[in-house]
């Protein structure tokens, strides 16, 4: 399979004048011509802080999203798209996603989780929507053959690929807030149908949306699998605790996929943390919420926990290296 590979640089300002977010992305490309192809799913990966001139160099690959986006690739398979976001400010070391999570403080820390106005939906879609054209632009550049405005797409919408959420570190923050925002919506609100999953005429300019999620439509219709990758903050919320929120956003994801999965992945760096022992809690907290939910779900949500190096002592570096042993089956 051909790919494409490396860092694309976007705004979410209609004019591109920025800020910029550093996407590192792995695109599956047509075999027929260097367009993009239609993958089996797109995994959408959220960094966490940034840890710097650390002098060890397992922790230096891990930091950087163009080899993130390869590793993923070789855990969700050759047919895949990655995306690995990055954030356009930050304090010091400490990410700030606010234009995901708008009550983030000063250091990025989540206050609340409130899904008015969809912000994390809305500002994913339009990153990746960005980052196609990014790629469509340079490659058009490039070529002199067909032109990447040519892209062909595919004739049924029930061939459009399934999405994967993942969040690392203070990137679970991310997640969260999806989650939050999908509890609150509904197949109608879509405008994309259950079953046939027809896109309706609103959304037809989103033809894309074949290729990858590039609306927030399109995106919330599409996750069926959620991963927590050694999540953790320094003040609470690195998970969901709410049960009514969690019941809503199972049943919304229900709605359009047969089966969905969670899977909860940790070091003993966050979970086995004395000094934030919020973090365990909260984890165990959504861990029993989404079994119980599992146990009434006929096998349609399958849930998991892994944790990685368990016998070894804290340490940073297991937290980076979680990436590359992440285990997805």
């Amino acid at each position: 399979m051909e790919r494409w590979c490396g860092v694309l640089r976007v705004s979410l300002d209609s004019n591109g004048a920025g800020p910029f977010f550093k996407v590192g992305a792995s695109l599956l490309l047509s075999p027929s011509s260097q367009t993009l192809g239609v993958p089996s799913v797109n995994a959408i990966f959220f960094n966490g802080d940034r840890v710097e001139r650390t002098g060890n160099p397992v922790i230096e690959r891990l930091s950087d999203p163009d080899h993130i986006a390869q590793v993923l690739v070789s855990k969700f398979g050759s047919t895949a798209n990655t995306w690995v976001v990055g954030v356009s400010s930050s304090t010091g070391p400490f990410t700030v996603y606010k234009e995901f999570v708008p009550s983030v403080d000063q250091c990025g820390d989540p206050k609340c989780y409130d899904p008015r106005g969809l912000p994390a939906l809305t500002s994913t879609a339009v990153i990746i929507a960005k980052c196609v054209h990014e790629f469509r632009t340079m490659i058009s550049k490039r070529q002199t053959g067909p032109r990447t405005s040519d892209m062909h797409f595919p004739p049924s919408p029930t061939s459009r690929p399934k999405t994967i959420m993942l969040g690392f570190s203070k990137g679970g923050i991310v997640i969260n807030q999806i989650l939050a925002e999908l509890a609150h919506m509904t197949p109608e609100s879509t405008g994309i149908l259950t079953g046939s999953r027809e896109l309706s005429l609103d959304a037809r300019h989103t033809m894309i949306d074949h290729i990858c999620p590039t609306s927030k439509e399109g995106l919330s219709s599409s996750i069926s699998e959620v991963h927590y990758m050694d999540v953790g903050l320094n003040s609470s919320g690195a998970y969901l605790n709410n049960q009514t929120t969690i019941k809503k956003t199972l049943k919304y994801l229900l709605s359009y996929h047969a089966v969905i999965r969670f899977i909860l992945h940790g070091t003993p760096r966050q979970w086995s943390d004395k000094t934030r022992p919020w973090i365990q809690k909260e984890k165990d907290i959504l861990l029993q919420l989404l079994r119980t939910e599992a146990h009434d779900s006929e096998g349609r949500l399958q849930v998991k926990q892994r944790l990685y190096f368990d016998t070894m002592p804290p340490c940073l570096q297991m937290h980076f290296e979680i990436i590359e042993h992440l285990d997805v089956s």
